[in-house]
């Protein structure tokens, strides 16, 4: 069977409620409007938003499709279709002009995630020729169960060793301080088992607008660690509470490469739990994971942390 409908440019007024409901259904996270908004506005050169529309003028599917502000040769892509269209032709024609605008642009790759508890998804993709890259999942901490006593040995440890505790905040959150945490970030998440080299922002300037400039950004949430003897940076965690969300979010926790393997890891992110619990007051704080990061996946486990849903990223790669 297939249902009559055509392709249309998205308008900001018209769609972004709608669309927001669609994000919070597919990620399981709820999106806002306003959150929407943003984010559009942020990054709308990069970004292609089209709606396919039945003949009663209902919207009925969509894709965002956006240029990778760090690999240009690259679509990062999300498509969605109702569940009541799906298996008519929507997806399909919606993903047909995804690839034609891919084709225009010059892009060689193309990304997608879909659910790990979607087996129909993941087939739609693999039949365009996607096949898995990594496997990230969520994970939860019931910080009402979850006791911090038995790690503070190692905290004081580290801090007998010259290590300085610290957050943004009382760093005073300055230019300096920010282009400090963007090279510590950068230097992480790059090194980070299965992020296979592949650095999150294009510049500093990057990382202050997204990062320090966005109102989940909470300076006294974002943990340092220093190490007195050099000054250098040597590990952070960084954590916040998402407007109108029960829990907060711990967004990363990373550790310099030439300092691993001494516990860094395990302590910053302790530090950023008792934020958690003593300033943003939430019972449950989230994370999620690269399935190959299993040193940080380690960590989590001995905090307490409890397994969740995920999803695979696919990709595509064009000659």
């Amino acid at each position: 069977m297939t249902t009559n409908f055509h392709l249309r440019p998205a308008e900001v007024d018209r769609d972004f409620g709608l669309l927001a409901a669609w994000f919070t259904r597919m990620e399981d996270e709820e999106s806002t409007e306003a959150g929407l908004r943003e984010e559009y506005e942020r990054n709308k050169e990069r970004v292609t938003l089209t709606m396919a529309d039945n003949e009663d003028g209902k919207s009925i599917g969509f894709y965002w499709a956006s240029r990778n502000k760090v690999d240009l040769e690259r679509l990062d892509i999300y498509l969605y279709v109702t569940p009541d269209q799906r298996g008519r032709g929507v997806g399909r024609a919606l993903y047909a002009d995804v690839a034609r605008l891919a084709a225009s642009t010059g892009a060689k790759r193309m990304r997608v995630s879909v659910s790990d508890g979607s087996p129909a998804d993941r087939s739609f993709a693999e039949r365009r020729g996607f096949t898995e890259k990594r496997h990230h999942f969520g994970m939860s901490l019931d910080l009402a169960a979850f006791d911090d006593r038995p790690f503070e040995a190692v905290i004081e440890r580290l801090k007998g060793e010259g290590f300085e505790f610290t957050s943004m905040d009382a760093l005073g959150n300055t230019e300096e301080a920010q282009r400090k945490l963007y090279a510590l970030n950068d230097s992480a998440a790059a090194t980070t088992p299965g992020a296979e080299g592949e650095h999150p922002w294009a510049s500093f300037e990057d990382f202050q607008k997204s990062v320090c400039q966005a109102k989940w950004y909470i300076p006294s949430g974002q943990m340092v660690v220093v190490d007195t003897s050099t000054g250098e940076w040597a590990a952070l965690s960084a954590i916040t509470r998402f407007d109108g969300k029960d829990y907060a979010y711990n967004l990363f926790t990373g550790v310099d490469p030439r300092y691993r393997n001494r516990g860094l890891g395990q302590a910053v992110k302790v530090t950023a739990l008792r934020f958690a619990r003593q300033v943003l007051k939430v019972d449950i704080v989230r994370t999620h994971h690269n399935f190959k990061n299993q040193p940080m996946i380690a960590i989590d486990r001995k905090l307490g942390y409890a397994m969740m849903p995920g999803t695979y990223l696919m990709e595509k790669v064009s000659e």
